[in-house]
């Protein structure tokens, strides 16, 4: 069943599942709700046992997340940063607000994530560390860019921002780098409200850094260990941890994980199926999926034949009330980027896969309605332009729609 023309569909609404209001009312008659209380220590026990880690930390948000690993790592000016350009910004930028450079390099056509092909050869003596950003909740080759990194002894840092319930080979994402970031943004599979964040530390070695980062750059968790008789200011660090309501909200729908992530993924699963025959004739490409890895249905896209092809397409959706947005622009040609950064190698895919893709909408709440309409209206798309292969996609829809 198709809906009416006037059907709107909202790119992404936040995930709700009705016990979030029953646990923020719980947390609200805690002795405390600024932090590192019951639904604190509830979510970081439940992290640790899913991702196999010494340590887990809420944060508020996943930059404050990535900005404590530049703190965990040490990171300076002088250092560089291995980041794929094609990314968000805080991915580089929260290195970067230490003094650091970001390095930016190529990615693999195929699932956007960085290419390892291209890693090796981006380290320099002055590499610190290398972040491995799991597209669309798929996660990159681990394997290959752990290999490269424990080679020259460079500290891996997941963004698992979009990825968090995703595995490959049976191990979770955010179990594989020496330190690991999530997002609980509303945009994605599960919020702690609108914005939150958590660092994951695999390296035992890094755990106390941590704390004390977290901590302000204080030993406070030593002294309510009992450790230490008075605590004081002893690093850097900064205000890093979530508050309990955020805690309360993140821990209701992190009881739900599962089943969040296998409805997105059926959606997804729907998408792939409904749009395999554009794939096959070549007029879209979708995003790989190796048997290895099982994605969280965190996103999905179609890439079209150019740039003037998305704008096309992007108006054609948007008129029939389908928001459906590009993503990142790549940030080795953003201002900042150019600024505080340097592009290793040539950007052969990036640029030209970036203004390819364009993002449908996902969401937990969607209904079978909102679901059928966007296939349905990008169907349409295609067919008005079915028979046109002499001439430009771009060009016969801008005629089509005269």
């Amino acid at each position: 069943m198709t809906s009416s023309p006037a059907e709107k569909v909202p790119f992404n609404r936040a995930t709700f599942l009705g016990q979030e209001i029953a646990c923020v009312t719980d947390a609200a008659a805690q002795p405390w709700i600024s932090g590192g209380g019951k639904y604190t220590r509830l979510c970081e026990a439940r992290f640790r046992e899913m991702l196999g880690s010494p340590g887990a930390f809420l944060t508020p948000s996943c930059t404050a997340a990535l900005e404590m690993a530049a703190l965990v790592l040490g990171i300076g000016p002088g250092d560089e940063v291995i980041v794929p350009s094609y990314t968000f910004v805080t991915s580089a930028s929260a290195f970067v607000n230490f003094g650091a450079q970001a390095v930016f390099v190529d990615i693999d056509p195929a699932t956007m994530s960085i290419d390892p092909g291209v890693l090796e050869a981006a380290i320099t003596p002055r590499t610190k560390a290398i972040v491995a950003v799991h597209y669309g909740g798929l996660i990159c080759d681990m394997s290959a860019i752990l290999s490269i990194a424990d080679r020259h002894g460079v500290p891996v840092v997941e963004d698992a921002a979009q990825a968090i319930g995703a595995t490959r080979d049976g191990r979770a994402a955010g179990s594989f780098g020496a330190l690991a970031a999530f997002s609980f943004h509303e945009t994605k599979n599960i919020t702690s409200g609108g914005e939150g964040g958590l660092l994951a530390v695999n390296d035992a070695n890094l755990l106390e850094r941590a704390r004390i980062v977290r901590d302000k750059g204080t030993n406070r968790a030593a002294f309510l260990e009992g450790l230490v008789d008075k605590y004081s200011w002893v690093d850097r660090g900064s205000s890093y941890l979530m508050n309990e309501i955020s805690a309360a909200w993140l821990w209701a729908q992190l009881e739900s994980l599962e089943n969040v992530n296998a409805r997105r993924s059926h959606l997804h699963a729907l998408y792939r199926e409904a749009f395999a025959d554009l794939a096959q004739s070549g007029r879209v490409d979708l995003q790989e999926a190796p048997p290895d890895r099982v994605g969280n249905g965190h996103l999905f896209y179609l890439k079209v034949g150019s740039g003037e092809v998305r704008r096309v397409f992007m108006s054609f959706l948007a008129d029939k009330g389908v928001h459906a947005p590009f993503h990142y622009v790549p940030l080795h040609s953003s201002p900042a980027g150019r600024f505080y950064g340097r592009f290793a190698g040539s950007d052969v895919h990036t640029t030209r896969e970036a203004e390819r893709l364009v993002r449908l909408p996902l969401f937990y709440n969607m209904t079978p309605r909102q679901h059928a309409h966007v296939i349905a209206t990008v169907k349409a798309f295609f067919i008005a332009t079915t028979g046109e292969q002499d001439r430009d996609l771009g060009t016969v829809a801008i005629e089509g729609k005269r």
